[in-house]
């Protein structure tokens, strides 16, 4: 009676884990798939055309060597408690490795965002001598466009074409607004409207607004130079933690490894990296200053 017993727990304790499992895995593969297709259609608004299977596979095999690396450091199959804190340490790292192509992406969007704010300034000024020499508001945004420099002749030339296939300006423009989430370039679209609308000076706006942006981005590079020491501190102030544990643990493992193992370390690494996390957000709200 008793063997039929323990067999039947068995089974019932197979049965479950096998639907949990299961569940997990058709939850991961939908997750992975709908996360990499987003993420393919951002990099496709950047000009840069990656397969979703491919941004899928190379977060998938980040994550697991994220996972294998750090479990082995930090786990221990000779106690729970280490069992446990190395599954938590390694789980949390590996989720995020998994998106670590989102997080280039976010890098390359900004970087880009950077590039067309400083072309912006010299096309509004090109677009005007263009306006003033006659050619036309879209013959000026032609103008951009054969000079080849990206990324503002890139965004300039999908606003065109969609103008060429019966998208009208107003909306035309309002997709490159859309696309590019640049301030100086609503900045820009706002003055080509209202010009449009009522018949202003043009040549005059753009000028005023290309004046206006490069003035901007002094004060902007002004106050980054005036702030530099804050966001190295900041800087230092989160790395020197993790940077202290890899050299202890490179010098010191027989003392690093019990400590990761115990629950009071695992408790005390917590509490660290909450309050650096903590102090970068507060560093960085003091020297974020808008403009």
């Amino acid at each position: 009676m008793t063997i039929l017993i323990s067999t039947l727990f068995m089974l019932s304790f197979a049965g479950i884990t096998y639907v949990v499992l299961s569940s997990f895995i058709a939850g991961a593969e939908v997750y992975a798939k709908t996360y990499s297709q987003e993420t393919a259609n951002e990099f496709e608004n950047i000009f840069l055309f990656i397969p979703p299977k491919r941004i899928s596979d190379i977060g998938w095999a980040l994550s697991v060597a994220t996972f294998l690396i750090l479990f082995l450091l930090a786990g221990n199959f000779h106690s729970s408690t280490g069992f446990l804190a190395g599954l938590l340490i390694a789980s949390t790292s590996a989720y995020g490795a998994f998106h670590a192509p989102k997080y280039l992406l976010n890098i390359l969007k900004r970087k880009r965002l950077e590039t067309f704010n400083q072309q912006l300034v010299e096309t509004l000024a090109n677009m005007s001598n263009a306006l003033k020499a006659g050619f036309s508001i879209m013959q000026a945004f032609e103008t951009v466009v054969k000079e080849g420099q990206r990324p503002i002749a890139q965004e300039f030339d999908v606003f065109l074409k969609q103008t060429r296939v019966g998208v009208s300006f107003s909306d035309a423009i309002e997709n490159l607004g859309q696309r590019v989430k640049s301030d100086d370039l609503y900045l820009v679209i706002a003055a080509i409207e209202t010009a449009r609308k009522t018949g202003g000076n043009l040549t005059e706006i753009l000028e005023n607004i290309s004046h206006t942006i490069r003035e901007r981005m002094r004060i902007q590079m002004r106050i980054k130079t005036l702030t530099a020491q804050g966001r190295l501190q900041g800087i230092v102030a989160a790395c020197m933690p993790a940077v202290m544990g890899a050299i202890l643990m490179a010098l010191k493992p027989e003392i690093m490894l019990p400590f990761l193992h115990s629950p009071v370390g695992v408790l005390i690494i917590g509490v660290v990296v909450l309050l650096i996390i903590t102090g970068w957000l507060v560093i960085k709200k003091i020297i974020d200053i808008d403009v």
